[in-house]
C-alpha cells in the first residue's frame, strides 16, 4: 500500500470535520448490510458542504475514490470503498427547516428518517417512504437508493417525494438539481434529447423499478426533472449536501384488514385487485414466517391492507369495503391503535425471520427486492419458488405485493467455492426469471455490487451505453463510488466471509447456535443497524410507538458506530480476518469498543439475528487478558463473591461498612480497586440471608407435604440485601411452598453456590468454569430430585439459563441446572396456580431488568402485577449500573446517562404513591445513588401485602434507609 500519510495530513489541514485513518475507523466503514467488504483507506465526517468540497478536492489531487454513506443499510454493498468515506452521520444530520403550509422539509444527507417524522408529525404531515430502517436510515441514503417503504402504494418512492437537490461533484462543482433541467451539468439535456426516443422504450413502466439510471425522468413530458433523475444513483453521479422534500398529509385516522388466503400465490394475485380501493398499504407474507399465528385469520397467507380516513369510521368504511371486494378465506378488521400495533409486529417481525431457516441455518440478502408488475407476482412467485428448488435452495419471500415488489434471503453458501459457484449461477439464472416477467432486479434497494454486473439483463446494450456515457458526464474521473452501476464489479467478488479463518477458532463458550464456531456467530451481524435506533418504534402501520428494546444502551448515549452492537461485531470480524485489525485478541481498537458494551445482553433478543455481544466480550476479555496482569475492576468486582464470602467467614461486615464510610479511605479503595470516584461503595448487610435461614428454620416445623423449591442464594441476595430473600420466602411459603436452600456440605456448613456471573462478565472464564463446576457438584441432589431452583436476581438467573450451558457446554448437568431455574414470578404462576396474591391496588414504575427482557422473558411478572392491582408498564433500557460496569472507572457519565434515557424519567413522572419495582440489585443501587429513591423487589412489594414483617435479628442492619426516596413518592 502507498504512503497514506500525505492524503491524511491534506485532508486534516482542508476539512474541520473528523478525519480517521486508524485502524478501528476503517475497520467500522468496511462493511454495510450486504453481502460484501471492501476494505478503506480512511473516513471523513464532514461539517458543512464545505468541508464535502475540500475532501473532494484533496481525493481528487490523490485520484482516490470517495463513497457517501449514511446508516450503511444498504442491502446491495454500494455503501463501501475503497477510498474515503464520507460519513454524514455525525456532523451534517440536521432538519434545517420545515414548512408545514408548503408541505416541505429542507435536510442534510445523514438526518435520520424518524426524526423528519418525529418533526413533522404535529403538523399531521409525514414523509412518504418509510423503509423498515426509518430507525437508522438517513434521506442521504434514501435519495442515493431511491427507497420506498411498505406505504409506497399510496406515496411512492423517495423520488417521488424530492423536489431539489443540492449537489456537489466530483470536480467541485456544486449544482441545485430541479425540474425543467434546473441544475443539470453541462451537456447532460444534450445526451437525452438526442436519446428520447430510448428513453420513451428502454425502461421497463412499473412502480418499483429502481434499477439503473433513472434518465427517463428527463423526458419533456415528465418535466426534464433532473433531481428525480438523480435519484436512485447510489452516490456515483455527485455527493447531496442538502436536500427539499415534499411531505404528505398523514391520515387522521387509521384502520388495518388482514386478508387471509390459502397459500402465497393466492394472496399475491388477488394484491393487484385492492389497488383501485386506495389503499395506504398492501402487504404480503407467508405463514412459514409467522412465529406464532394466534393473533392472524386462519390461512396460510397473509395480507396486511391499511386504510385512512378522516376518522376513525371512515378508515374502517373502507377496510371494509376491501374485505368485501377481495376473495379470502378469512379476515380481520382492527380499528384500534394498539391493536393495528400488535398485528404490525407480526409482519415487522418477518425480516427477522426472513434471516434464519427453520433449521437455524443463516439466510443472506443479495436478491432481497426484486420487483414485477403486481399483476404479474402471483405467477413469478410460483416460478421464483421452483427455481430456488432447481438449485437446492431456501427462502421465503414476503414485502410490498401491492407494488410487486419481494423481499427474501436465501440460504446461500457463501463460504466455499462450489456454493459461491452456484450464487453466481443462481443469481444469473433468477435475473432471467425477473427479466421475463418484466420487472426490475431492484424493486428498493438499489443495484450496488449485488445486481449491476446483471443489468446488461434488463437493459439493451444501447441503454447500458447510456449509462456509461451518463457516468462520463457527470463524473468524467470516476471518483464517486467506482464499481457500482457503470463497470460494476463481480457479483461473487468481496465478499465479506471470505477473509474469515477457515478453521475454527479456540474459543471457551460453546456457541450452540453457530455449531461452535466464533466466526459464525461474529458474523450473525447482517448490518441492518436496528441497535443504532436511538428509540425503538413501528416502521408501518400506525407510525412511531415508544417500545421495551434495551439494545443498545451504549451507543444511545454516545452515537459512536463503535459502541453499537453491529459496530463491535464488525470490530470483531475485521479481528478475525486480520487485515485492518492484525493484533488479533490483543486488539487495543477491540477492546476499547467493548469497554462501553454493557453485557446487557438485550441485543441478544432485540437484534433481529439475535447477536450476543455480551458473551462476544466476555470471550474477548478472556484471550485479552490471558496471561497478563488485568484491570484493577477485575479482580476487586469480578471476584465479588469471594471477598463478600471472605467478609461473612470472618464476620467484619460492620467494619467493612465502618471503614467504607470514611471518605479518606474510601477514596483509597476505590482507587485500589479501579472503582468510579463518584460511586458509594455498597454497605455489607451484617447477617447473611443464610445465616439468616439457619436460625429461622431451627425454630421452625417443616410444612411436610408441600411442594419444595430451593431458593437461590446468590451473591446480591446473600450479602448485600438479604431482605429480599426473606420476602420471598414469607411470599412463596404463604403461596403453600416448602421453600428449602442448597444443600449443605459434609462439615454441615452451608455450600456456596454460585451463578458465576461476576467472573464471566471480566472475561475469567477460566475461574469461572471452576466455580460453575462447584455449583454443579453441590446442586447434583437437587437436579436429581428435579427440584425447580428460585433465583431472585435476574442477572444470576439469566447467567444460569444461558452462560452456564454455554460455557460448560460438555456437562450434562448444566443444561439440567438451567432448565431448572424459575424466576419469583414463574415460581408462584407455575407451581401456585391457584394462589390469590395480596392486592396492593396501586401504581407501578421502575424499570424492567436488562436480563431479565433478554433472556428471561416478563409475561410471568406481567401477568403477577396484574393479578395483585399493580398497574402501569415499566420502563425498557437498562438502568446503566449493569453489574461491575457502572462502578468501573471511567464509565460513570454512559452509566448515568443510560439510567437517564428512560428509567429515572419514568421514576420522576411516577404519581403520588407510585411503587418503584427494581428486582435487580444493579438497578435498586442505581435508583439510591442517583436518585434517592428505595426500588424494591416485587417479593418485597407482595410480602408488604401480605402484612407480613421481616424476622429480623437484633445486629441485623438495615439493607436500605427506608427514608431515602424522596417525599410525595409513596414507596
Amino acid at each position: 500500500m502507498k504512503d497514506l500519510r500525505p492524503l491524511e495530513a491534506e485532508l486534516r489541514e482542508a476539512v474541520r470535520g473528523e478525519v480517521g485513518f486508524d485502524a478501528m475507523s476503517r475497520a467500522l466503514t468496511t462493511m454495510d448490510a450486504s453481502n460484501y467488504r471492501r476494505v478503506p483507506l480512511g473516513v471523513v465526517a464532514p461539517r458543512d458542504a464545505d468541508d464535502v468540497a475540500a475532501a473532494l478536492a484533496v481525493c481528487r489531487a490523490h485520484g482516490v475514490p470517495v463513497v457517501a454513506r449514511g446508516g450503511g443499510t444498504s442491502i446491495a454493498g454500494q455503501a463501501t470503498g475503497t477510498g474515503v468515506v464520507l460519513d454524514f452521520t455525525r456532523h451534517m444530520d440536521h432538519l434545517l427547516s420545515l414548512n408545514h403550509e408548503e408541505q416541505t422539509a429542507v435536510v442534510q444527507p445523514g438526518l435520520v428518517l424518524d426524526r423528519l417524522q418525529e418533526a413533522a408529525a404535529p403538523h399531521g404531515l409525514r414523509f412518504g417512504p418509510d423503509p423498515s430502517t426509518h430507525g437508522r436510515c438517513t434521506l442521504g441514503g434514501m435519495i442515493g437508493n431511491n427507497s420506498c417503504g411498505a406505504h409506497s402504494v399510496a406515496w411512492g418512492t423517495t423520488a417521488d417525494s424530492v423536489r431539489e437537490l443540492t449537489v456537489i461533484r466530483a470536480r467541485g462543482d456544486r449544482l441545485r438539481l430541479g425540474r425543467d433541467w434546473a441544475g443539470a451539468p453541462e451537456g447532460l439535456r444534450q445526451l437525452a434529447e438526442g436519446e428520447l426516443a430510448r428513453l420513451r422504450t428502454g425502461f421497463p413502466d412499473l412502480p418499483r423499478r429502481i434499477s439503473g439510471y433513472a434518465l427517463d425522468a428527463l423526458l419533456p413530458e415528465k418535466g426534464a426533472d433532473v433531481a428525480r433523475s438523480f435519484c436512485g444513483s447510489e452516490g456515483t453521479l455527485g455527493i447531496v449536501t442538502e436536500a427539499v422534500v415534499r411531505l404528505v398529509e398523514a391520515p387522521r385516522a387509521r384502520a388495518l384488514a388482514v386478508l387471509a388466503y390459502a397459500d402465497e400465490s393466492a394472496a399475491a394475485e388477488a394484491a393487484a385487485g385492492l389497488l383501485p380501493y386506495g389503499p395506504l398499504t398492501v402487504e404480503g407474507m407467508a405463514a412459514d414466517l409467522v412465529r406464532t399465528a394466534t393473533d392472524l385469520p386462519r390461512g396460510g397467507a397473509w395480507l396486511f391492507v391499511e386504510t385512512g380516513g378522516e376518522t376513525p369510521a371512515e378508515a374502517r368504511a373502507r377496510a371494509d369495503a376491501i374485505v368485501r371486494a377481495a376473495d379470502v378465506t378469512n379476515a380481520l378488521v382492527v380499528s384500534d391503535p394498539a391493536g393495528q400495533r400488535a398485528l404490525w409486529r407480526i409482519r415487522e417481525d418477518a425480516s427477522g425471520t426472513a434471516t434464519r431457516m427453520p433449521d437455524g441455518t443463516e439466510a443472506w440478502p443479495g436478491w432481497e427486492d426484486c420487483a414485477v408488475p403486481p399483476h404479474r407476482l402471483g405467477a413469478y412467485l410460483r416460478d421464483f419458488r421452483g427455481l430456488l428448488a432447481d438449485h437446492g435452495l431456501r427462502g421465503t419471500p414476503y414485502g410490498h405485493f401491492g407494488d410487486g415488489c419481494i423481499h427474501v434471503r436465501i440460504d446461500f453458501d457463501l463460504l466455499t467455492a462450489p456454493g459461491v459457484t452456484r450464487f453466481r449461477r443462481f443469481s444469473e439464472e433468477l435475473a432471467e426469471l425477473v427479466v421475463s416477467h418484466g420487472g426490475s432486479l431492484s424493486g428498493e434497494h438499489g443495484d450496488g455490487q449485488a445486481r449491476a454486473e446483471l443489468l446488461p439483463k434488463m437493459y439493451a446494450p444501447e441503454v447500458i451505453a447510456l449509462f456509461e456515457r451518463t457516468k462520463a458526464l457527470w463524473d468524467p474521473d470516476d471518483l464517486l463510488n467506482p464499481g457500482m452501476l457503470v463497470r460494476p464489479a463481480r457479483l461473487d467478488e468481496n465478499l465479506r466471509f471470505a477473509v474469515l479463518p477457515r478453521e475454527p477458532v479456540d474459543v471457551a463458550f460453546g456457541y450452540p447456535a453457530d455449531g461452535g464456531n466464533f466466526s459464525a456467530a461474529v458474523s450473525r451481524c447482517v448490518g441492518v443497524a436496528k441497535c443504532r435506533t436511538p428509540t425503538s418504534g413501528s416502521a408501518i402501520g400506525s407510525g412511531s410507538i415508544a417500545g421495551s428494546e434495551v439494545m443498545c444502551p451504549s451507543f444511545r448515549v454516545t452515537g459512536e458506530e463503535a459502541h453499537s452492537t453491529r459496530g463491535r461485531a464488525r470490530l470483531l470480524h475485521e479481528m478475525l480476518a486480520g487485515e485492518v485489525i492484525t493484533d488479533g485478541w490483543r486488539s487495543e481498537e477491540v477492546r476499547d469498543a467493548l469497554d462501553l458494551c454493557l453485557s446487557c445482553k438485550g441485543c441478544r433478543s432485540d437484534c433481529p439475528v439475535e447477536v450476543d455481544m455480551a458473551t462476544y466480550k466476555a470471550e474477548f476479555l478472556h484471550h485479552h487478558w490471558a496471561g497478563r496482569l488485568r484491570p484493577a475492576a477485575h479482580y476487586a468486582m469480578g471476584r465479588l463473591p469471594m471477598w463478600l464470602a471472605a467478609v461473612a467467614r470472618t464476620r467484619t461486615a460492620r467494619v467493612a461498612n465502618s471503614l467504607a464510610s470514611v471518605r479518606v479511605l474510601a477514596t483509597v479503595a476505590k482507587r485500589l480497586g479501579g472503582i468510579a470516584p463518584e460511586r458509594e461503595i455498597p454497605a455489607v448487610a451484617s447477617q447473611t440471608f443464610s445465616r439468616w435461614w439457619g436460625r429461622r428454620a431451627a425454630a421452625r416445623d417443616s410444612g411436610g407435604s408441600r411442594r419444595a423449591v430451593v431458593l437461590w442464594p446468590d451473591t446480591f441476595t446473600e450479602h448485600l440485601t438479604p431482605s429480599v430473600g426473606q420476602a420471598a420466602v414469607r411470599v412463596l411459603e404463604a403461596a403453600g411452598l416448602e421453600v428449602t436452600l442448597p444443600p449443605t456440605g459434609r462439615t454441615r456448613t452451608r455450600a456456596r453456590v454460585c451463578c458465576g456471573l461476576t467472573y464471566v462478565s471480566t472475561g475469567q472464564l477460566d475461574r469461572a468454569r471452576a466455580v460453575l463446576r462447584r455449583t454443579l457438584d453441590v446442586m447434583e441432589p437437587v437436579l436429581d430430585a428435579g427440584t425447580p431452583v428460585v433465583v431472585l436476581e435476574p442477572s444470576c438467573a439469566a447467567a444460569l439459563r444461558t452462560d452456564l450451558p454455554e460455557l460448560l457446554h460438555d456437562d450434562p448437568r448444566a443444561r439440567r441446572l438451567a432448565d431448572a431455574v424459575l424466576t419469583f414470578a414463574e415460581t408462584l404462576e407455575h407451581h401456585t396456580p391457584d394462589w390469590t396474591p395480596p392486592r396492593i391496588d396501586r401504581p407501578a414504575t421502575g424499570q424492567t431488568h436488562c436480563h431479565q427482557h433478554a433472556v428471561l422473558g416478563d409475561a410471568a411478572d406481567r401477568r403477577l402485577r396484574t393479578a395483585a392491582g399493580l398497574t402501569g408498564e415499566l420502563a425498557g433500557g437498562c438502568c446503566g449500573l449493569a453489574g461491575n460496569f457502572g462502578f468501573e472507572k471511567g464509565h460513570y457519565e454512559v452509566s448515568t446517562a443510560c439510567a437517564e434515557e428512560r428509567l429515572l424519567p419514568a421514576v420522576r413522572e411516577a404519581g403520588e404513591g407510585a411503587v418503584v419495582l427494581a428486582d435487580g440489585f444493579s438497578c435498586r443501587t442505581q435508583l439510591q445513588q442517583l436518585a434517592g429513591v428505595r426500588g424494591r423487589h416485587l417479593a418485597e412489594v407482595l410480602a408488604e401485602g401480605l402484612d407480613l414483617e421481616p424476622d429480623l435479628e437484633p445486629d441485623l442492619e438495615p439493607d436500605l434507609d427506608l427514608d431515602l426516596e424522596p417525599e410525595g413518592n409513596g414507596t
